[in-house]
């Protein structure tokens, strides 16, 4: 499969990506590495890995990293429950009148039946083909990091108990930063790189149409325009697109077909934009105004590239 055909299942999926997601993301799959995309919050990350699921009908396993993410949460853990009730039994059996002596060997207890397992070895062990997302890696520290250079490098988990276990299928592996950190280099040489940057107007605009399809085409060039003026604005958290999606369906829900000329008609409806008091309070009437008028100077006259 070419980079233009898996483009064009994403387009499919729901997913409008540019050429050059498009080529990191193939290329990613022909050399069996992980692909690492960092951006700001809310540029679609976690989004590409949910179509890139859907697209090629494989299971999504994520694994939403955060401090203190430790092995057991993110790998595998013992059912310790289970192993001690195995303990009780083989006591209460051994116990019964006539039954023969039987002591539990801690082997017997260190089975695969007795292993938990959590996103990482979920998507080594899987039976078919699957999208394992590494959510938010920023978010973990240097020693879980480490961790994932075994999983990555070779895509095994080491379980003393039991031994290493092998992927049987390499699993499409993405990982997503949002840059609160800086990164090892390790793991970043053991990743392909794209930096995924807010979309263009066109590409914004494709994207509104084709997740809200129900909605007026002048009031999604528009509002996506508007979004776009207020993006350069000095702001504590700069709107996503999936701020820009909430704030079309909510305008579409209103039943407006255009965005109004009067900055009051819209003030009750930032709150699906700015989601911090200084924002919200930055964004005053007269700010709202000159983003409104500014549509009128603006066109999409990009092509979806």
């Amino acid at each position: 499969m070419s980079d233009a055909a898996l483009r064009e299942q994403l387009h499919t999926a729901g997913y409008i990506a540019d050429e050059g997601l498009a080529t990191a993301l193939w290329l990613a799959a022909e050399l069996q590495r992980p692909l690492l995309i960092e951006g700001d919050a809310g540029v679609g990350k976690t989004a590409l890995a949910v179509a890139l699921a859907r697209a090629q009908g494989r299971q999504l396993v994520r694994l939403q990293c955060h401090e203190g993410l430790d092995l057991a949460q993110a790998a595998y853990e013992w059912n310790y429950g289970r192993q001690l009730l195995a303990i009780r039994l083989a006591e209460t059996a051994g116990s019964a009148p006539d039954a023969p002596t039987r002591r539990i060997q801690e082997s017997d207890l260190f089975a695969r039946e007795y292993l938990l397992e959590r996103p990482l070895l979920q998507a080594i062990t899987s039976p078919a083909p699957c999208v394992l997302l590494i959510d938010e890696i920023d978010r973990a520290d240097e020693a879980f990091e480490a961790f994932l250079l075994e999983v990555l490098a070779d895509y095994q988990i080491t379980v003393p108990e039991l031994g290493t276990l092998t992927a049987r299928h390499v699993p499409a592996v993405l990982l997503t930063s949002n840059g609160t950190r800086e990164l090892s280099d390790a793991l970043r040489r053991r990743c392909l790189y794209h930096w995924l940057d807010y979309p263009t107007l066109a590409r914004e605009v494709a994207i509104v149409r084709a997740t809200l399809p129900q909605a007026e085409g002048a009031l999604v060039e528009q509002a996506v325009a508007f979004v776009q003026r207020l993006r350069k604005d000095d702001l504590a958290k700069t709107p996503g697109v999936a701020e820009t999606l909430d704030w079309v369906r909510a305008l579409h829900r209103l039943r407006f077909a255009a965005l109004p000329d009067d900055p009051h008609a819209l003030t009750a409806t930032l709150g699906c934009l700015l989601k911090t008091r200084e924002d919200r309070f930055q964004c005053s009437p007269d700010r709202v105004r000159q983003l409104i008028e500014g549509r009128r100077s603006v066109g999409v006259a990009e092509k979806v590239s």
